[in-house]
């Protein structure tokens, strides 16, 4: 069995939502957890609410160093769960394409180049990456959301290839709805889509426990998005009229 007892944790963005959910759920395995938050009240509120070794708030691109002085100096499992659920069509600022990539992609690039040297070294060490099922399927009215979600996607994929037979294993979360502010910040879109089926938090914590005793790259806290997953494969015009419709359908409410 997987224990991670002990074991020296990193939450990004876990200030609410799926993070606060994770960093609980590690620390009632026995874990010391580090909190991290761009906003630092509620990254002190979660660690201390949960028990959490420490918070280290800021931003998630230049947490790990002093994550990991908080940790004792060294890392054992990093939660790359901050993400910015940027809506927006082919027309959205130049901005916000840019901050969608650098925190949804690059966030996960830079930890993994402070973490692997030591990871190798060590021969251990696990990369959970907070990605959607956008980042598997897509998500209407967010382009720059499910690109950069598909290249958190491509990212978590390249680094499992890369380094599994040297002791690292990766994770990628692939929830759609999980009842969260940035679910609620979806608006009219997440309504018709996502809400229907949306789930607590904590259900994405079960899903990535779950994924890590079975070992399993993909975590689907939705079960069904594997068949999606699949269809979209199988026969992709049929699935994008599938979504198009979906599309059309949102369209004619009004946005």
């Amino acid at each position: 069995m997987v224990t991670v007892r002990d074991a020296r944790v990193v939450v990004t963005g876990a200030g609410g939502g799926i993070g606060a959910a994770l960093a609980r759920r590690f620390v009632a395995e026995g874990a010391r957890v580090v909190v991290n938050d761009l906003d630092a009240v509620k990254a002190r509120a979660v660690a201390e609410s949960i028990g959490a070794l420490a918070a280290v708030p800021g931003d998630a691109s230049a947490v790990v160093e002093r994550a990991r002085d908080a940790l004792g100096g060294a890392v054992d499992i990093y939660c790359a769960n901050a993400g910015v659920g940027s809506a927006g069509d082919a027309f959205a600022a130049e901005d916000v394409w840019a901050s969608a990539w650098d925190v949804n992609v690059m966030a996960h690039v830079r930890a993994s180049r402070l973490l692997l040297p030591d990871w190798l070294e060590r021969g251990t060490g696990r990369f959970v990456s907070t990605v959607s099922a956008a980042g598997l399927l897509t998500m209407i009215g967010a382009a720059p959301y499910s690109v950069t979600k598909h290249g958190a996607l491509a990212y978590a994929e390249w680094l499992s290839l890369t380094y599994r037979h040297r002791g690292i294993k990766v994770h990628a979360i692939c929830p759609q709805g999980v009842r969260t502010d940035m679910l609620a910040a979806t608006g009219s879109a997440g309504d018709l889509v996502l809400a229907p089926t949306a789930i607590e938090p904590e259900g994405v914590a079960d899903a990535l426990f779950d994924a890590m005793e079975a070992d399993r790259f993909l975590v689907l806290p939705h079960p069904e998005v594997a068949d999606y997953s699949r269809a979209r494969a199988g026969d992709p015009d049929r699935w994008l009229n599938g979504m198009n419709r979906v599309q059309q359908k949102w369209e004619a409410t009004g946005r």
